[in-house]
């Protein structure tokens, strides 16, 4: 079956880069109306306007490099600093001694902590503190002493870059580690999807090769012998598997990358529609086997049918194998509002008490995969009952809104 890669990025910090172009843009206008109400106060105010004009550009201009971590360089970061700290510096030109030495607003204002915090976002909590404690330098020197109103948003602006660039790291790290769990999940899904096919086909065929070598004799036997060996082999591969190591972005920033392989013919699924399932159950029925399904179309959808009819193919593979050849069984399908309930029975001689837990200990998962495995990924359930001497009877249980597992993480 061919398959086909699916690529999901992860990135919680993406809404914080368009926080803070919203923010930039309007910090900007807040500096330029700051200045406005009181430009009759500035001593140098075409010192302010030049400045103003230039902020305002570079604001507008750099709108596309805050947009996300990639185009957020160091480079940019850098320049966009040297903007702020240029505005804080030019204040004592611009305005009035008195104003300044009274705790008037710099010239950039507030527009100055969205350059530290561009900081905290690109390289998280020690790029912030880089970036705050020159902008503290900065406004030292614009007032001349440490007044209290400049150490309050000093240290306000410092505390808030900080904490907004460790929440990023725990962030980055907190999406690595979801990337790697659903690519857990989606090795171990497809894992059980090829140990389901291969325990349909290559291991029965293998098991059958091994008992007919053994009744035969001869070189016969000896290829049944390895038969065993190969089967032996191969459930122990199947039921172990390996999973990929995880892959993520080689910008942490652009976030965590999920690799999940879709199955299905062509490596795509039928685009809505439905099948009928008795159609696919139909092939089933023989002289040993007795098929009682209701007189109107059962539907589901296709992937839920085919994983629901391989189910009851390999209940019946259950019952040839361990039943024998001349166990009779049935097969009852019942379409109920909410769900599709398909219920195998046979009249064999019955599975003894934890037999199902050691072989399942011995990697025979025909039931644990082909069964259980099935019927999980489609959201249903699979009830097996059986007595010693009364035969076995399964009950397939799948709803009728639910495809499949990749149906329901993508919902989710």
């Amino acid at each position: 079956m061919a398959g086909r890669e699916r690529v999901m990025r992860m990135s919680v910090e993406q809404p914080l880069w368009r926080a803070l172009t919203g923010y930039r843009v309007l910090t900007m206008l807040y500096a330029v109306g700051l200045f406005a109400t009181a430009h009759e106060e500035f001593t140098r105010p075409w010192v302010a306007v030049a400045y103003f004009a230039v902020l305002a550009a570079w604001t507008l201009a750099t709108l596309p490099r805050v947009a996300n971590a990639a185009h957020c360089t160091k480079g940019f970061l850098a320049a966009d600093l040297t903007v702020a700290l240029t505005g804080i510096l030019l204040t004592p030109v611009a305005d009035a001694h008195e104003r300044v030495q009274s705790g008037g607003p710099t010239l950039p204002s507030i527009w100055t902590a969205g350059a530290v915090l561009a900081f905290a976002i690109k390289g998280g909590w020690r790029w912030a503190a880089l970036a705050s404690g020159l902008v503290a330098v900065a406004n030292l020197i614009e007032r001349g002493s440490p007044a209290r109103d400049t150490v309050h948003n000093v240290i306000l602006v410092c505390i808030a870059s900080i904490a907004i660039g460790y929440v990023v790291e725990v962030a980055r790290a907190s999406e690595r580690t979801l990337a790697r769990a659903l690519e857990i999940e989606a090795a171990t899904r497809e894992r059980e999807r090829l140990a389901r096919d291969i325990h349909d086909s290559v291991l029965q065929v293998l098991a059958m090769v091994q008992r007919r070598g053994a009744v035969i004799g001869g070189e016969a036997a000896e290829l049944g012998r390895m038969a065993g060996e190969q089967e032996v082999a191969l459930r122990t591969l199947v039921s172990g598997g390996l999973v990929p190591v995880s892959r993520v972005s080689e910008d942490a920033a652009e976030g965590a990358l999920v690799r999940a392989v879709e199955d299905g013919p062509g490596g795509e699924e039928p685009a809505g529609g439905s099948v009928d399932l008795r159609a696919l159950l139909a092939p089933y029925a023989g002289a040993r086997v007795s098929l009682a399904e209701p007189g109107a179309p059962v539907p589901l959808a296709p992937a839920a049918a085919r994983e629901l009819a391989a189910a009851v193919g390999a209940a019946l593979d259950n019952v040839r194998e361990h039943a024998g050849e001349q166990a009779r069984a049935w097969i009852l399908v019942e379409d109920e509002p909410d769900e599709v309930i398909v219920t195998v029975r046979d009249d064999g001689p019955g599975i003894p008490e934890g037999r199902l837990a050691q072989a399942e200990g011995e990697g025979r998962l025909g039931v644990a995969l082909s069964i259980r495995g099935r019927l999980r990924d489609l959201g249903g359930s699979a009830e097996l009952i059986s007595v010693p001497g009364q035969g076995t009877e399964v009950e397939l249980k799948v709803p009728k809104d639910v495809t499949d597992a990749r149906g329901k993480a993508e919902r989710r």
